[in-house]
């Protein structure tokens, strides 16, 4: 079985595993203690901090463990907007962040406060003009991923952290995908990483907060870890995140350009051996593992089941994995095809040999899919003068109303228009990326007394 899933999980390192075992035995007892096998857990606890924090770049007394990478945003955001509540209550994150921070934003919203989220283009990536441009003077907090955990987009950190610092604002950056690949650049306030993201264990997050960063912790605190997480330290844990945080960035550089050469043969053949495929996300600016890429006429999940069948463990940003019947915000948020979306995230030490199995491999599986879909009956089509069709898909799950707009869309006329009917909110992005790949205009949406039309006229 080849693992393909690195972005959500990566494999235990061997340093993480002889390191968890090694501290079992001397890693149990309080840190807090001042008796024997209490210090020793208090050594074992200090000099993974000072490892964190060499690698992430911090002073060792900016860095607390925590629970969880989620924990570790879900923290520093009320913990950096309680301190500067005199400041505002005016929140700002991306429109493709982790949903950790987009979960801690509604809870922020509900309570009274404003969010502000910034754009992205098709490539996934914010500017630095657009945070600008959401700063109030009421700003107390901005968010911003160091790279994309769906599409593997780079996020420009630096400049962003730039405009404000210059502002006077706190920039919180959530760096669980890059971390293992080196420290994030810039003028940076807060930093959330999570451990099971560079092959560490999982339940093992870090917050690093800037000295002179305003900070009030949120909820019932304890003297532990400087009052900002809560509980007993996981010190055998915590032992092999660091460890492991310590040897994959030893292997960094190498494993970069193996990993860039694997995922650029996989980006630029992807669309030679299976049409009307997308690839989605900054083709330069991005992390070394991740590939990802839109089948049109596939549905996610089911391709996903047939790679699984193959060998292959890859992830998908589709509307049909969710179970809820809207595509990935990120996808949404790029405005991108969403259809039998893969996201393909190569763990170090992935063999070359398991990339060419998985390319000969994927073309029969999109076909296989495409077929199963293909099957159904075309939608039920009634002529609206000589020019128009409506093409009703209500009740049907994407991607068969853009499988039946692609029937149809030849029966009318150049300047002919088609209307979709369907109530699968994944149509809303997936029938405007139809139209852009196949070079069609996507005219706009018109109210429909069930579901939504969408109107797309015949250019060619």
């Amino acid at each position: 079985m080849a693992y393909f899933d690195a972005a959500s999980a990566a494999p235990l390192h061997p340093v993480a595993r002889q390191a968890l075992q090694a501290s079992l035995d001397e890693g149990w007892a309080d840190p807090a203690r001042l008796y024997r096998e209490g210090r020793r857990a208090r050594m074992l606890l200090d000099a993974a901090r000072e490892a964190a924090a060499e690698a992430t770049g911090c002073r060792p007394d900016e860095l607390v463990f925590t629970s969880s990478g989620t924990r570790a945003v879900h923290s520093g955001v009320a913990g950096a907007l309680g301190g500067r509540w005199r400041v505002g209550r005016h929140l700002i994150v991306s429109a493709v962040e982790h949903s950790s921070v987009l979960h801690a934003a509604e809870v922020h919203e509900a309570d009274g406060g404003t969010v502000s989220q910034v754009a992205v283009g098709r490539e996934g990536a914010v500017t630095a003009e657009g945070y600008a441009a959401a700063l109030r003077p009421d700003t107390a907090l901005a968010c911003l991923q160091s790279a994309n955990h769906e599409v593997g987009t780079v996020q420009p950190v630096a400049e962003v952290a730039e405009v404000c610092r210059a502002a006077g604002v706190p920039l919180l950056v959530d760096a669980a995908q890059s971390l293992g690949w080196g420290p994030v650049d810039g003028d940076w306030s807060l930093l959330a990483a999570s451990a099971h993201k560079w092959g560490g264990p999982s339940g093992v997050g870090l917050l690093v907060v800037r000295k002179g960063v305003r900070f009030a912790a949120q909820g019932p605190v304890d003297e532990r870890e400087s009052g900002r997480a809560a509980g007993f330290e996981n010190i055998p844990a915590i032992v092999a995140a660091a460890a492991s945080l310590r040897a994959v960035r030893a292997e960094a550089d190498a494993e970069a350009v193996r990993l860039r050469e694997l995922t650029e043969r996989i980006r630029a053949r992807v669309a030679g051996v299976v049409p009307d495929v997308e690839v989605v996300g900054d083709p330069e600016r991005r992390l070394p593992g991740i590939v990802t890429f839109s089948c049109l006429y596939v549905d996610g999940e089911a391709l996903l089941h047939e790679l699984d069948r193959a060998g292959f463990s890859v992830s998908s940003g589709s509307s049909c994995t969710s179970s809820t019947l809207t595509p990935s915000h990120v996808l949404r948020a790029m405005g991108v095809l969403s259809e039998g979306n893969v996201r393909v995230s190569l763990p170090p030490g992935t063999a070359a040999e398991d990339v060419e199995r998985f390319l000969e491999v994927l073309p029969g599986a999109v076909a296989g899919v495409r077929e199963k879909l293909g099957a159904p009956a075309a939608a039920p089509v009634a002529a609206v003068g000589g020019d128009a069709l409506v093409v009703d898909s209500l009740g049907k799950r994407c991607p068969i109303p853009v499988i039946e707009l692609a029937k149809v869309i030849g029966e009318v006329p150049v300047g002919g228009t088609v209307r979709v009917l369907s109530d699968d909110e994944a149509a809303r992005l997936d029938i405007p990326a139809w139209c852009e790949m196949r070079g069609q205009e996507y005219v706009g949406e018109e109210p429909a007394d069930r579901g939504v039309a969408y109107v797309v006229r015949r250019l060619s």
